[in-house]
């Protein structure tokens, strides 16, 4: 399949690798060049535009936010001017349930398809090709992008014929992700200050009630401080929080710990902390522990 990838940051790089050892044919662009010339010598073709990575069936926007995605997508020279009829712009990254609407509508009425396709895992995840994908859009633009599916998760979830509800689920996800790190941070904390050995107690956690991937792999990084490089960073964090409060707030659903994470991650921004992974979180409570 001929297939554009736009944005090769950490994640989209790995994908970008896994799609071309799939053997799809991919143009890449990413607004440092170096990031995709990295790719040529892998079989990428390099785009000198956005418009570029638009020549096949699909195009792949990997990037941070909504204002990166709008401006890629929407802008004056953005992907939806480029992509052919009943083409398809596949979203994989973490943006808020209002853009993804805002997306699936200008697509639509310019007879394109938009696919909301974000994912779980992390950098690691990313790189084996073991990603989880939630994803929304009508059948047929769905079945079209399966095989990329395949070709970068283990696994697709999908949740509706309406893209934004994919962008949803995965804000909801992210919000009890973090709140996993909030709270085992605080644990970590206690546990630390009572002279109890906190790898022990992790072991214990995950041998017994808590034997899930998000507390092996947020309690080790939390462990051992292993907070650079970010997978993903405390910026990030602060967005998805916001993210879902304005969700939240759109339906009348009170979140007061979503409310509590944002504010923890705007402090994190302020001591300095912007450029760590958002397990880092734990960080935090460790400080305010005195520790």
């Amino acid at each position: 399949m001929e297939v554009g990838f736009i944005g090769l940051g950490r994640m989209g790089r790995a994908m970008a690798r896994n799609l071309l050892k799939a053997g799809h044919h991919v143009f890449v662009f990413n607004r440092t060049r170096r990031r995709a010339e990295e790719l040529r010598d892998e079989g990428a073709e390099v785009a000198d535009s956005p418009a570029g990575a638009c020549k096949g069936e699909v195009v792949i926007t990997m990037l941070a936010d909504d204002n990166a995605v709008e401006e890629i997508a929407l802008g004056r020279e953005g992907i939806i001017k480029a992509l052919r009829e009943d083409a398809i712009h596949l979203s994989m990254s973490t943006i808020t349930a209002a853009m993804s609407e805002i997306l699936t509508e200008a697509h639509y009425a310019v007879g394109q398809h938009f696919v909301a396709a974000p994912v779980f895992g992390r950098p690691e995840a990313a790189a084996a090709a073991k990603l989880f994908i939630v994803a929304a859009g009508e059948r047929e633009p769905l079945d079209r992008c399966k095989p990329l599916f395949d070709d970068l998760g283990q696994k697709t979830f999908v949740v509706d014929q309406f893209p934004p509800k994919a962008n949803l689920v995965k804000l909801s996800g992210n919000f009890l992700v973090a709140s996993v790190i909030e709270s085992l941070g605080e644990a970590i904390a206690l546990i630390r200050k009572s002279g109890i050995d906190p790898t022990r107690f992790l072991g214990i956690l995950t041998g017994s009630l808590f034997g899930a991937p998000v507390y092996e792999t947020y309690g080790e990084l939390i462990l051992e401080e292993r907070y650079r490089p970010a997978g993903f960073t405390i910026p990030l964090g602060l967005k998805d929080m916001r993210g879902v409060l304005a969700a939240a707030e759109a339906k009348n659903v009170p979140m007061p710990v979503a409310s509590l994470l944002r504010d923890h991650f705007i402090t994190g921004i302020a001591r300095g902390k912007a450029d760590l992974d958002w397990s880092a979180l734990a960080g935090l409570a460790a400080e305010n522990a005195g520790l």
